[in-house]
């Protein structure tokens, strides 16, 4: 009962921590660990396993079991090391971790720059700012394409950085939030379709594809509904988001971009170069208006708004839980 509500409290102070710092570059993160984990691990056990497809295979489901062990078992030991000392030390660290997995302030710092370097006519650096935060290439993009990328990285991320983080950690505390920010990470990293990761990373991606299946549909419904307040149009966000939410390859990745759309009345997606190879891909909404600046902002807005939903949600689910623990 008292740990339950330790955790309660920590799921708060984290959110509220996100709010306020955001990812400051400076400070140390576990997802920068993570990937360097990764990384090693990719390394090891390619050397390990036969180049072969089926050896690629084995060795990309050892690397994502290995990299979820050890993401939920040392801030699990972590936590249950500050419990035994004292709940007060249990508390801090668990407020730390939910902090350092939410990414409200990061996601809205970051494609900000991208609309700051557009507001004062600097097209190469909202280039280089909205390189950081997507994966496909920049290089080719005319100011159209930045503004769409910047507004689909918040779009997609409203869910993947943060309410499905939340829901993890409405679930399962800091454990199971990383295990989701693991999947993620691995995902981002070895998750393509391309020569060197078809095989590899084909676990990652049908991991990523599980984790994020309800998530993504809870945000994009958190979506339509955070869309009138929001000062954007909800019944044709709506009205997208039924029509255009299958139109990725991905299952998910469309659900939140779709919703975005029919919000701002504008077409996401379509083809995009990765690694200088295109990748045709299907148009998502309605060409009603040409795509402008404000539309980040707007996007931003949106994102903020489904983040207090996400939270609130998470709170009453994890709220529950202490609840019924008490009942217990």
């Amino acid at each position: 009962m008292q740990l339950l509500g330790y955790s309660f409290l920590s799921l708060v102070c984290g959110f509220f921590l996100d709010l306020l710092l955001g990812d400051p570059h400076w400070m140390p993160h576990p997802v920068r660990l993570i990937g360097w984990l990764i990384e090693r691990l990719e390394s090891v056990l390619r050397r390990w396993f036969p180049a072969a497809e089926r050896g690629e295979w084995a060795a990309g489901i050892c690397l994502v079991l290995l990299t979820l062990y050890c993401s939920v078992a040392v801030p699990g030991l972590l936590l249950w090391i500050g419990w035994l000392i004292h709940p007060l030390c249990f508390f801090v660290l668990e407020s730390v971790m939910c902090y350092q997995i939410l990414a409200v302030t990061s996601l809205r710092r970051e494609s900000m720059k991208v609309y700051a370097c557009l507001r004062q006519g600097n097209l190469s650096g909202a280039k280089e700012a909205v390189s950081q935060i997507v994966g496909r290439d920049v290089e080719s993009l005319d100011e159209a394409g930045v503004i769409r990328a910047a507004v689909e990285t918040v779009a997609e991320n409203a869910s993947d950085g943060v309410a499905a983080p939340l829901f993890y950690l409405a679930l399962g505390g800091a454990p199971l939030g990383f295990f989701y920010k693991a999947v993620n990470t691995l995902d981002s990293m070895v998750g393509y379709k391309n020569d060197r990761y078809l095989n590899f990373g084909r676990a990652a991606a049908k991991t990523d594809d599980v984790m994020n299946f309800l998530p993504a549909r809870i945000c994009a419904w958190l979506m339509i509904l955070c869309s009138g307040p929001a000062g954007l149009d909800a019944k044709h966000a709506f009205a997208v988001f039924r029509r255009d939410r299958f139109s990725h390859a991905s299952p998910n990745s469309a659900q939140t971009e779709s919703v975005c759309a029919g919000a701002l009345h504008i077409r996401l997606a379509g083809d995009a170069y990765y690694f200088g190879r295109l990748l045709k891909k299907p148009y998502i909404g309605d060409n009603d208006r040409p795509v402008c600046q404000e539309d980040i902002r707007r996007a931003n807005r949106l994102m903020l708004w489904t983040a207090v939903a996400a939270f609130l949600l998470a709170l009453g689910w994890r709220g529950l839980y202490f609840w019924l623990g008490g009942l217990l």
